[in-house]
């Protein structure tokens, strides 16, 4: 039985896979760190985990996390990726916390 070609991605459809999946990674750092127990967005703390907005709550914790930590926290999202994950989500996984920024 042979295997249908996979249909490449357009620009437009890479771009948005990769910032859904950004979204993802950066609340997953933000509960891995717990930036919620001192988030001034009530819901998150009253949650356990990032409710607002992650990307400014991100920005706002990842300079007060040891770079070590960080790395530890990326290697814990690789081990845990699929194999057969798609480029978009494979390459907005492997971002340190703070390569979101640029």
């Amino acid at each position: 039985m042979r295997k249908k070609p996979k249909k490449k991605l357009t620009p437009e459809e890479y771009t948005a896979r990769f910032n859904a999946e950004k979204a993802v990674m950066q609340r997953k750092y933000c509960d891995i760190f717990k930036f919620w127990r001192s988030c001034p967005f009530k819901p998150c703390r009253r949650a356990g985990a990032c409710s607002g907005d992650q990307d400014a709550c991100l920005k706002r914790g990842e300079n007060s996390i040891p770079r070590e930590l960080q790395w530890q926290a990326r290697q814990q999202i690789l081990a845990a990726t699929p194999a057969n994950v798609g480029a978009p989500e494979r390459m907005a996984r492997e971002f340190l916390p703070g390569g979101f920024y640029g």
